[in-house]
């Protein structure tokens, strides 16, 4: 039977429009507050609990804004991506990185943040839907259809 990774983030924005970014320890580029979805947990839950482990922040996950299919790369298989509305916060907000993962926290615009080519097109279309009160469908950051 085939498997899949399912992973859910939060896309956080400050009022500039930038956006909040986690510095993992464990791979070389930024990424968005999130993590794996547990089995039999929801991916809002899922969205939730690593916003809170990761940034010691507790808000419910946002609208869903785009459900993206990304192929396996080096130690993980393939991946369903939940993007759900992480809302705005303020930069002077108290957030707490989770050490055990995180070296830090970055807020960048998406067009200079140090990330995926894949992310910043997932991004880009998540700030679509943000703008047009939709949900996108994407494959390694395409929209679909």
């Amino acid at each position: 039977m085939a498997h899949k990774t399912v992973a859910a983030g939060a896309l956080i924005r400050d009022p500039a429009g930038r956006i909040l970014f986690v510095v993992p320890n464990y791979k070389p580029h930024l990424d968005l507050p999130g993590g794996i979805v547990e089995p039999g947990e929801p991916p809002s839950a899922a969205c939730r609990r690593e916003v809170l482990e990761e940034l010691g922040l507790d808000r419910p996950a946002g609208r869903l804004l785009v459900v993206d299919w990304t192929p396996g790369r080096g130690p993980w298989s393939d991946q369903v991506q939940f993007v759900f509305d992480g809302g705005v916060l303020d930069p002077g907000s108290d957030l707490r990185p989770a050490e055990d993962e995180l070296t830090g926290l970055r807020w960048a615009p998406l067009d200079t943040a140090d990330i995926r080519a894949s992310l910043r097109r997932r991004l880009s279309l998540a700030l679509t839907a943000i703008d047009t009160g939709t949900v996108i469908h994407a494959e390694m950051g395409h929209r679909y259809a």
